[in-house]
């Protein structure tokens, strides 16, 4: 219960420190799981610290010598052990410890299985789809590297990032890459590196070591913050057969910090390569294509019509000369035929025209009311006649019927 206390009737320190004490000692015993860390013995005493392998906490531990034998050799810095342990509250001091009753080591076989079960977890909460990953940029303009101080792995990611692209820009941020701290500092220059509007792409970039060093690495609040960042990110942690669960979240695996440079950034030399193929490339398409126009065109121009379109033009006119022609010589020959036609039937006219008669020294004979006289015997004496002869007509005065030429008569 709370202690009802003010400034006029305050309490002392030990009635705190022994409210404190009876409410840690409530606690009971407790197994608690952490990474040992500033192990030291003193006489028949162990002093420990067990840190929290994600958050930057930790506890003192005490205990006996003999308790902390009996777990074996595998208790040492940096190893993660389960404590049964007993809440202890100091009170003369005011420092807070546990007191160590059993230590069991965490083997390897029992961090792979929690190590699967955290992966079926992480899987089955979607953060490995392979949806989730993005694409890495062509070129990036900053490369964001966490890896460790003066490390094998930054010497690696640099050295080859800037061979194959020489101008390639880095912003390197140093963190503990095992142990205790590890966690913590990566996932600071993870938030450091995201926030960086700069920054196109991060590495996390480590060398290959037991899988105990590589265990912060697949950490889950590691893995969750790898999948909320917005920088695509490029896990480049051991060799080829590791594989912790920053790889499966990551963007891109590289099964080495070299193999993350190649994979990040591209090699100036194939770029250049490339680009003179497809240039050639362009040009024989483009000589290609121009060639084959000319050849159309040499072929369109080797046709009559345009290789010698006078030609055309005189054959046009040719033609239109031997129509003109055959039309002249059809309407002269028409004509001809015709005029000789026009002679013939003139000839005939004439022939039988009173007219030619007339020229021929005979006369017409018409009476009065123009009646022409065959008969002779029909006018009467006295009778006023018309003669015309081939140039003009005559008045005449008819004397009546005369007799037959002798010479008509003789005719046979």
């Amino acid at each position: 219960m709370a202690m009802e206390t003010t400034a006029e009737s305050p309490v002392p320190v030990r009635t705190v420190l022994q409210a404190v004490g009876g409410w840690i000692g409530k606690l009971g015993r407790i197994w608690v799981e952490g990474q040992i860390t500033d192990l030291n013995a003193r006489g028949g005493t162990v002093y420990m610290t067990l840190r929290d392998p994600v958050a930057n906490m930790s506890v003192r531990l005490v205990g006996q010598r003999g308790v902390v034998e009996a777990a074996g050799p595998a208790v040492t810095d940096g190893a993660r052990v389960v404590v049964h342990a007993k809440p202890d509250f100091w009170i003369n001091r005011g420092t807070f410890s546990l007191s160590v009753l059993e230590i069991r080591p965490v083997g390897v076989g029992e961090l792979l299985a929690r190590l699967e079960r955290l992966k079926k977890t992480l899987a089955a909460e979607g953060l490995f789809r392979p949806e989730r990953k993005r694409p890495l940029p062509f070129l990036p303009g900053r490369i964001g590297l966490i890896c460790g101080r003066e490390s094998d792995a930054e010497h690696d990611v640099l050295q080859n990032a800037r061979r194959r692209w020489p101008a390639v820009a880095f912003r390197v941020e140093n963190t503990a890459v095992q142990g205790s701290y590890a966690v913590g500092e990566v996932m600071t220059a993870l938030r450091t590196l995201d926030a960086d509007p700069e920054i196109d792409v991060i590495i996390i970039a480590r060398g290959g070591g037991a899988m105990e060093d590589l265990l912060p690495f697949s950490d889950e609040a590691l893995v969750r913050a790898v999948s909320a960042a917005r920088t695509p990110v490029v896990s480049a942690i051991g060799h080829e057969q590791d594989s912790p669960l920053l790889d499966l979240v990551a963007d891109v695996r590289a099964s080495t910090p070299t193999d993350a440079a190649k994979k990040t950034v591209p090699d100036v030399r194939e770029q250049l390569q490339l680009v003179r193929q497809l240039r050639d490339r362009g040009r024989r398409c483009l000589a290609g294509g121009v060639e084959r126009e000319l050849a159309w065109l040499r072929s369109v121009r080797s046709r009559p019509a345009l290789a010698d379109p006078v030609r055309e033009i005189e054959r046009q006119s040719e033609q239109v000369t031997a129509l003109r022609d055959r039309a002249r010589r059809c309407l002269t020959g028409a004509l001809d035929r015709a005029g000789d036609e026009l002679s013939h039937t003139r000839a005939r006219l004439l022939a039988l025209s009173p007219a030619a008669t007339l020229d021929r020294g005979y006369a017409i004979v018409q009476r009065a009311d123009g009646a022409v006289v065959r008969d002779a015997a029909v006018v009467r004496a006295g009778e006023g006649l018309t003669v015309r002869v081939s140039s003009g007509r005559l008045g005449v005065t008819a004397a009546g019927p005369l007799d037959d030429d002798p010479a008509e008569q003789a005719k046979p």
